[in-house]
């Protein structure tokens, strides 16, 4: 059962602080110092530390409602890089290894320490970000326009072994973000549509309107279910199907949600002046990270291939 006085303290820090402005702040580069140090004052980065006193699944409600407010910041990498490396202060992300010598991780421009996690061998690196040798980085974004920067791993690096599953881990944890991102815009899209007139009349009232937001509502509901599945299953055997499932429905989910939501909006939704783009665009963006959709329906269906004929009913027909 989830913590509600967490959720509860989460969902006022992020609602007061993760407004337009700020949002449009960090698309022009600037990160949340502020709001960082909120969430790192009241001890938000070391909610999934194993003796944080949090359960885990609790740790990914937060997370969720960080995807619901869009909040600019590194909030599920801090939180699982904490878990794997110990309590830190410093502000810490994850990215993962390409060719195992370059880091593509989220904000390493701002961070300390970036975890470089090669999920093939299930092991991590950890790169120093401060100093006189810190290596320089090769700054990009995503279609959000989110920092997604690359650092090279220094020579002779050390890798340390991960005995979690990392990287089903942050695929769980941008399924979660995401879903809570599509209830914001199901949001929006309701109250736009109950407060724009045409004809004289909300287009809320119109059947095309109606049956648009139904759909929406649906995807919306569908995913947030996978996601809840996954995280009910942390614990299990079943939890990396389970992921499997939650970043293939989301995923899903993302594309038509959004599609409909820009079509409720009509023009002003395409515009830079709405708060929409800043969900739509990270909804996008998330669904290939960690995994797109096919790449977990790939992995779905070699799961449930292997367990043959005989073994997929009972499998499917016992999932709780």
């Amino acid at each position: 059962m989830t913590d509600n006085m967490l959720t509860d303290a989460a969902g006022r820090i992020f609602a007061d602080r993760c407004d337009k402005a700020l949002l449009d702040a960090a698309e022009r580069g600037e990160f949340p110092d502020a709001l960082w140090r909120t969430l790192r004052d009241n001890g938000f980065h070391e909610l999934a530390m194993p003796d944080s006193g949090v359960a885990l699944a609790d740790a990914f409600a937060v997370i969720g409602l960080a995807g619901r407010h869009a909040i600019p910041a590194p909030l599920p990498e801090a939180l699982l890089a904490n878990r794997w490396i110990g309590r830190s202060d410093r502000l810490v992300t994850i990215g993962q290894v390409l060719d195992r010598r370059i880091v593509e991780a989220p904000w390493a421009r701002q961070a300390d320490l970036v975890l470089g996690l090669d999920s093939a061998r299930g092991a991590y690196v950890l790169v120093e970000r401060v100093g006189d040798g810190a290596p320089a980085l090769e700054c990009g974004h995503n279609m959000a326009g989110e920092p997604r920067d690359a650092v090279p791993v220094p020579e002779g690096a050390d890798w340390v072994p991960l005995l979690e599953p990392a990287f089903a881990y942050l695929a769980l944890a941008r399924a979660v973000a995401t879903a809570g991102c599509l209830s914001r815009v199901l949001e929006l899209s309701l109250l736009y549509a109950s407060e724009r007139e045409q004809f004289g009349r909300p287009i809320a009232r119109f059947q095309a309107i109606q049956h648009a937001l139904a759909v929406m509502a649906g995807e919306v509901a569908a995913a947030g279910r996978a996601a809840d599945a996954a995280v009910d299953a942390l614990d299990g055997d079943r939890f990396e199907f389970e992921v499997a499932v939650a970043k293939a429905r989301v995923g899903e989910a993302a594309g038509v949600v959004a599609e409909i939501a820009h079509q409720v909006h009509g023009a002003m939704g395409y515009t830079h002046e709405h708060q929409l783009h800043h969900f739509t665009r990270r909804a996008w963006a998330w669904r290939d990270e960690y995994g797109s959709e096919t790449f977990w329906q790939r992995r779905l269906g070699s799961h449930l291939a292997a367990r043959g004929a005989d073994g997929l009913w009972e499998f499917l027909a016992t999932r709780g």
